[in-house]
């Protein structure tokens, strides 16, 4: 008992003369293991006339440690500490540590067929009250040649394409500019092979709330997108109504059922402001493992504000290569017979950035 009781001595000597400069926290640390290991009152101040405090020692603390045990000699070395530290900053004492979130309840059933019934009537009619306009689509894509399912994957860019999206009398049209960087003259799009997406101005948010499609939709948490609060519905629609089609190298099509979220703002007009979509695909079908969410934002064209796509990603797997689509939709203007987009408006430089989803 007496050895071990040294032993507890010599080390917390050996610690505190090792750290002679020392914040408020740490010194209270310090002696209260001074207590815990009964520590001589005569040692623990002797140690404490070496000590020089980097912040302010408070009456308060030094109350707290006489009631824990401190002895007479060292509550005296501790008035001294603050005596010669009254003019130095206050300790700051440690953050607590932040609550955790708690989810307000989801509204009411009632509420929330309302809420829904609302978002339909917006994403039906949604195609029909865009403008006619043009914007510049750029696609930047990536693989991994390795890619394994369920992983982050290891991702090297591959390519970039720079396209002319017209919108006219509800139909989209993309005229392919560059590739890479250089001009692509008298080509198409599809010559460029690999993945592309299409759909993003209105038919796959139309497809998931059309009557004929049958989506079954449930609440699945408040959220937050770009700063703003949303009603986020996930939904699901079975194969057998299903419109998404999804081609591989134009020799396989498959139509599979999908699944994903709806993200509202909390405001009416109840717009959609985020769609994700996740194929059920066949195991048999080469792609597997597709994620895509399209964003969207108010942008102005010709002196209006209309919400309009922002971003699209698009993650897929074809056997063990995977591959990642980032798009960004920019220059929006309106359509004119003689409107074109020239190489002055491509700012491919730029790198698509995607908002973080929180939760509130």
């Amino acid at each position: 008992m007496r050895s071990r009781l040294l032993w507890a001595v010599l080390a917390f000597c050996a610690i505190a003369l090792a750290e002679s400069s020392l914040s408020v926290p740490k010194l209270a640390e310090a002696v209260k293991s001074s207590i815990a290991q009964k520590t001589s009152d005569k040692d623990v101040a002797d140690w404490l006339a070496t000590v020089r405090l980097t912040n302010r020692l408070e009456d308060q603390t030094i109350e707290e440690l006489q009631s824990m045990g401190a002895g007479p000699r060292t509550v005296a070395a501790l008035k001294r500490l603050g005596t010669l530290s009254a003019k130095l900053p206050a300790a700051t004492s440690p953050s607590a540590p932040a609550a955790e979130y708690v989810q307000p309840p989801p509204p009411p059933r009632e509420e929330q067929h309302g809420i829904l019934a609302d978002v339909r009537e917006y994403a039906l009619s949604y195609a029909k009250a865009l403008p006619d306009f043009i914007c510049v689509q750029l696609t930047k894509r990536s693989v991994d040649p390795h890619y394994k399912p369920g992983s982050e994957g290891s991702w090297t860019p591959s390519d970039d394409i720079v396209e002319q999206l017209s919108y006219f009398n509800q139909q989209e049209k993309y005229e392919l500019l560059m590739n890479n960087g250089n001009p692509t003259f008298g080509k198409t799009w599809e010559s460029v092979g690999g993945s592309l997406s299409r759909g993003e101005f209105g038919s796959l948010l139309r497809d998931v709330f059309e009557p004929g499609t049958g989506a079954a939709f449930d609440w699945d948490h408040w959220g937050r997108w770009d700063g703003d609060l949303c009603y986020v519905f996930r939904y699901r629609v079975e194969q057998s109504r299903s419109n998404y089609s999804v081609d591989y190298e134009r020799r396989e099509k498959t139509v599979p059922g999908y699944h994903g979220l709806v993200y509202v703002l909390e405001t009416k007009p109840y717009a959609v402001i985020r769609l994700t979509i996740e194929p059920d695909m066949p195991t048999s079908f080469p792609v597997q493992e597709i994620h895509q969410a399209i964003t969207y934002k108010y942008t102005e064209i010709n002196g209006h504000r209309y919400l309009l796509p922002a971003t699209s990603s698009v993650q897929s797997r074809a056997l063990n290569m995977g591959s990642r689509n980032e798009i960004q939709f920019r220059n929006y203007r309106k359509y004119a017979a003689d409107t074109s987009i020239t190489f002055d408006d491509v700012d491919d430089k730029a790198e698509p950035k995607t908002p973080t989803v929180k939760k509130p």
